[in-house]
């Protein structure tokens, strides 16, 4: 008898741990593109000092990052570590919805024939939009 009460009790707690679980999950739909955004690429050299000591940390693995800083949000995307040199990254997609931005990147390896050298570097990329509260979804 005690181990019917026990097993009851458990299957009882396993249903509220999940009846409770999916009322916290959400799902982020995919929401109408109002409109591209223009963007700039920015080099190294004209980032702000803060923003290039978090990707310094940042870079050896891949990652998303949104700084804001002087009216400007810096939307940057790493790809971590690549065998060669010679790797480029393209910029897809740059639009925004009613609630988001979002921004879709794509990891371009060397080009056929283009001579490389062996050594370890780690693309990433950093685009320029005016700032925005808005959450941004890389894609």
């Amino acid at each position: 008898m005690k181990n019917k009460k026990q097993k009851g009790i458990l299957a009882v707690f396993l249903l509220c741990v999940c009846f409770f679980i999916s009322g916290c999950i959400t799902k982020i739909e995919k929401e109408q593109k109002r409109k591209d955004l223009e963007y700039i690429l920015i080099d190294q050299e004209h980032l702000p000092e803060e923003m290039t000591e978090v990707l310094g940390q940042l870079k050896k693995k891949a990652f998303h990052f949104v700084y804001s800083d002087q009216g400007k949000t810096y939307l940057a995307e790493g790809y971590g570590a690549c065998p060669t040199t010679g790797y480029t990254i393209e910029v897809k997609k740059l639009y925004e919805t009613e609630h988001a931005v979002c921004l879709n990147t794509s990891l371009m390896g060397p080009a056929t024939g283009e001579e490389t050298k062996e050594i370890t570097t780690f693309p990433y990329i950093v685009v320029e939009i005016s700032e925005t509260e808005k959450e941004v979804m890389f894609d």
